[in-house]
């Protein structure tokens, strides 16, 4: 997959996650890398921490049993208006395909 399309892909599918509620980031990551094994572990993270830089993400250290605290990610409500218009862009997209004849 094209590294571009793919960023954007990723993304949305990064937003999509945390639509529930608040995630751990080796969560995300893992579930994110279950569908796409191609992608980078850090590729994943820089999102994350852009998301979180950009305050579409939200980010809360909780203590762990071991090691450093866990990072946890969820929605701020700007972040929601971020999902709601790429699904709007990515339904466009789809449609778009489909009247191509595009599966």
């Amino acid at each position: 997959m094209d590294t571009q399309l793919k960023k954007g892909v990723l993304e949305l599918a990064i937003l999509y996650q945390l639509r529930e509620g608040e995630e751990y980031g080796y969560e995300i990551m893992k579930r994110i890398r279950e569908e796409f094994p191609d992608v980078y572990e850090g590729s994943v993270y820089a999102i994350l921490r852009r998301l979180a830089a950009e305050g579409v993400a939200a980010v809360s250290r909780r203590p762990s049993g071991m090691g450093p605290p866990r990072k946890y990610y969820s929605l701020t409500p700007s972040g929601r208006e971020a999902l709601a218009a790429s699904l709007a862009e990515w339904t466009a997209l789809r449609e778009s395909l489909s009247r191509l004849g595009l599966p």
